[in-house]
């Protein structure tokens, strides 16, 4: 079994990885890699000096609650090819575990991106970004997850269900992540839309 292993040194889920190749179909994998670029390119995701990557994106595999997302330590990449996504087949909250298929294991917020899927089948696709001017400016002021409940735990995945609960969420569809510093999150039903709700935080 291989486990996720966050940057505090504690295992918050675990990750059952089954190693395979995986084809993803271009109609997915396109825009996905597209504007993970234009989210590297703006150092919404990336890595910090010491080696450790943040930020991450998804996009669900229609009609399932199946999706791809950026792999663990892919955050200092500039560019990122089909091996670079595995695919989260499964993922248990009370069981604080996820199943993928691929190369490379999920990130460490699969459980928050799956928590976000679980809410509403139109959802289509998921940017987690770090930017702490953002994050800074919008504390608070966006829906945001309660302040002590920590990233890549059961505890942030029902959190989040909680929050995409509320109207405003729905509305704006981006929120903050209160307990990880920097941390905002967007969805949308396609990647572009996920990713320009980030990219409009930037013009209010």
């Amino acid at each position: 079994m291989n486990t996720v292993q966050p940057d505090d040194g504690y295992i918050k889920f675990a990750c059952h990885l089954i190693p395979e190749k995986i084809e993803i179909p271009s109609s997915l994998f396109d825009p996905l890699n597209f504007w993970r670029e234009e989210m590297w390119q703006k150092s919404f995701i990336g890595a910090y000096p010491d080696g450790i990557g943040f930020g991450n994106i998804s996009v669900r595999i229609p009609n399932s609650d199946q999706f791809y997302i950026s792999g663990s330590a892919t955050g200092s990449l500039p560019e990122l090819v089909q091996i670079h996504y595995p695919l989260v087949k499964k993922c248990d909250l009370l069981q604080n575990t996820i199943w993928c298929h691929g190369l490379i294991k999920a990130s460490s917020e699969s459980m928050s991106h799956a928590a976000i899927y679980s809410c509403n089948p139109e959802i289509g696709s998921v940017v987690h970004i770090h930017n702490r001017k953002l994050w800074e400016k919008n504390l608070n002021i966006l829906p945001t997850t309660a302040c002590e409940i920590e990233y890549g735990t059961p505890e942030m995945a029902y959190e989040i269900i909680r929050l995409m609960g509320l109207p405003e969420t729905q509305n704006r569809k981006v929120f903050v992540m209160g307990g990880h510093t920097e941390g905002i999150v967007a969805f949308g039903k396609t990647v572009e839309e996920a990713a320009r709700r980030i990219l409009e935080l930037e013009a209010d």
